[in-house]
């Protein structure tokens, strides 16, 4: 890479680490192009993202952002995966550690808290962010229908009572 080919990789990944809700690193412990492929896909359904880059421009890239903490993890063949969502991509990194030896978690960032190894494994446990909004919905929508058929029960029951006054004057 030239100076301005570095530069460029500099300005890109400090706008990820601007954006990210979550960053994760990991070490490749010779994962096949096939593996590395099938892993970029899983994190891309995820609405994630897996890239390996250099450490010396990550390090330099994680200055003056949130993300600073994670330095101490870039040593060796390290790769980085990140998404806005939290969950997202610490969620599909461990699913995919845990079909394969050859990829290890090392630690990762979510904002200014660093995470090691086990954070990163508590944070894949947790619901991602499109199930959260969907249980909040639930339970949003859940007391108005509580309270609409609260609302229709008296009416119905007041209309029940009339038709049997009328079939039994009828009879």
């Amino acid at each position: 890479m030239d100076r301005s080919q570095k530069t460029d990789a500099v300005a890109q990944l400090s706008e990820v680490f601007n954006q990210a809700g979550v960053v994760v690193v990991t070490r490749n412990l010779g994962l096949t192009v096939a593996q590395s492929t099938e892993l970029r896909t899983k994190m891309r359904e995820a609405g994630a993202s897996y890239q390996v880059a250099k450490n010396r421009l990550a390090k330099l890239a994680l200055k003056d952002t949130d993300y600073e903490g994670i330095a101490e993890f870039l040593t060796g063949p390290t790769a980085l995966g990140y998404s806005e969502d939290p969950v997202a991509a610490a969620k599909a990194v461990v699913e995919f550690a845990k079909t394969t030896d050859k990829i290890e978690i090392v630690g990762g960032s979510m904002g200014a808290q660093k995470l090691d190894e086990a954070g990163v494994r508590s944070l894949a446990s947790m619901p991602s962010l499109d199930e959260l909004r969907g249980t909040i919905v639930g339970l949003l929508n859940a007391p108005a229908t509580k309270v609409v058929r609260t609302i229709k029960e008296p009416t119905s029951m007041l209309a029940r009572v009339v038709g049997a006054y009328g079939a039994k004057e009828a009879a």
